[in-house]
């Protein structure tokens, strides 16, 4: 039997969509109905948490840290309206606003239905992964992070699940795969890597990639750069925003990004569709025609880049055969 997994980016909560949550704590608040019915067609969906869900809290004291990010508890709520079944906290936001809000975040989501990856109370829990069930498949998700290395989960502090890439994949991340690869049917690997604001993977991002795709996981699904990356074989390099309040780059378009649709076949991923999308000040909606014509031509080219060809459905959906 088939399932379906929706896949999104960063999602960002903080800041000015926090308020606008504050004011409505309602999942249309977030997305439009069409973007809300194509979470609901799927049979799970995951995603990357770029925030903490907290009203306490300080802001971390790292010098020259620009952005700190931090969604109301009613956060966790609006989430689980919107079907997710699980977030990865394994990035640069986890800790924005401290333990005190971190622990509040690990509390808050389980609390609501949602499991989370890739931070925890310690180095063993963050990085634990969770095991998701749909129709009679098993999905192990795993969360890792290679910034920032100050959030790193240590045996006595909480933080994020830090995996230092630059210098080759972790002894623990490729034991928390294979562990992960006996326990459930299939893999899915979500890693918060690479720099911002940038077009395609950097090398190490690639190489990581690979080694990983070759040591058990059946599927990646990167996020950090803030606009997508192309694919290539099973591996989404960088799925671009989903949710945020801000438009800063207007060469790369970081207001416009993909949701996207794996389906798996027997615990193997067979197909690929990739749903254009408008991010607006604190809501996302479907790409209008032009818009679509801009994100069709750039996820093409890039995918073109790492092999893989691009199809375009009557209903306007990228798609890829696997």
């Amino acid at each position: 039997m088939a399932v379906t997994v929706a896949l999104a980016g960063d999602t960002m909560l903080g800041r000015g969509v926090a308020e606008r949550l504050a004011e409505a704590p309602e999942a249309q608040t977030l997305l439009s109905r069409q973007v809300r019915d194509l979470l609901a067609g799927a049979d799970l969906r995951i995603l990357n948490l770029e925030c903490c869900v907290s009203a306490r809290g300080a802001r971390w004291p790292a010098p020259g840290k620009p952005f700190f990010f931090r969604a109301p508890p009613s956060a966790a709520r609006v989430l689980a309206d919107l079907g997710v079944d699980c977030v990865t906290l394994a990035n640069n936001h986890a800790l924005d606003y401290g333990y005190d809000a971190l622990a509040d975040t690990l509390s808050l989501l389980p609390a609501a239905g949602i499991h989370t990856v890739g931070a925890g109370r310690n180095v063993d829990t963050a990085r634990e992964f969770a095991v998701l069930e749909a129709d009679g498949l098993r999905l192990a998700v795993i969360g890792a992070t290679d910034h920032p290395e100050d959030f790193a989960a240590t045996e006595d502090r909480p933080g994020v699940a830090f995996a230092d890439l630059r210098h080759g994949v972790p002894s623990w991340l490729l034991d928390t795969v294979s562990r992960a690869a006996a326990t459930a049917d299939a893999v899915l690997l979500t890693p918060h890597w690479g720099p911002n604001m940038t077009s395609r993977p950097p090398a190490y991002v690639r190489d990581s990639a690979a080694i990983l795709r070759g040591k058990g996981v059946t599927l990646v699904a990167g996020h950090s750069a803030h606009v997508f990356h192309g694919v290539g074989d099973r591996v989404l390099y960088d799925m671009g925003d989903f949710i945020d309040d801000y438009a800063v780059d207007p060469r790369l378009r970081n207001d416009l990004g993909l949701l996207f649709l794996v389906t798996l076949e027997q615990a193997r991923p067979v197909r690929l569709e990739a749903v254009p999308l408008y991010l607006d000040y604190c809501r996302t909606t479907l790409a209008d025609e032009a818009d679509h014509a801009w994100i069709r031509h750039r996820f093409s080219h890039a995918c073109a880049a790492l092999g893989t060809t691009v199809t375009e459905e009557a209903d306007g959906r990228l798609v890829l055969e696997w």
